[in-house]
């Protein structure tokens, strides 16, 4: 027996300077795997969706390697601080404050974020 997929109207929403940005249906997010998107800037976002269901969002390029690739790390927890590690030189990066784990005078962006 096959189950037709659940259909919603949820929406991904990023809070930017001038409000709210919808980004993706929430539907697109897939727990413990990170989802690039496009803001209208011209820079790029990284998306999660954790295990329980909590959303974060992070600037997608990596301080240290250049590259917009952040969505595509590893998600995981350190003394209960979610964290993606990057898929270049590995450095963690604190999910909810955008803090570098490995090297406290890096941060990047985190974006508020909620699901609407």
């Amino acid at each position: 027996m096959t189950l037709a997929p659940e259909k919603t109207d949820v929406k991904v929403q990023l809070r930017l300077a001038d409000g709210w940005f919808t980004v993706c249906d929430l539907t697109l997010l897939t727990p413990g795997r990170g989802v690039a998107a496009l803001l209208p800037d011209g820079n790029q976002a990284a998306l999660f969706l954790d295990r329980a269901g909590k959303l974060y969002a992070v600037d997608n390029r990596d301080p240290f390697g250049g590259a917009a690739v952040l969505s595509r790390g590893l998600t995981g927890s350190q003394q209960g601080r979610p964290f993606v590690a990057s898929p270049l030189l590995k450095q963690r990066f604190d999910l909810e404050s955008g803090q570098c784990l490995d090297d406290e005078t890096v941060r990047i962006t985190a974006y508020e974020v909620r699901a609407s």
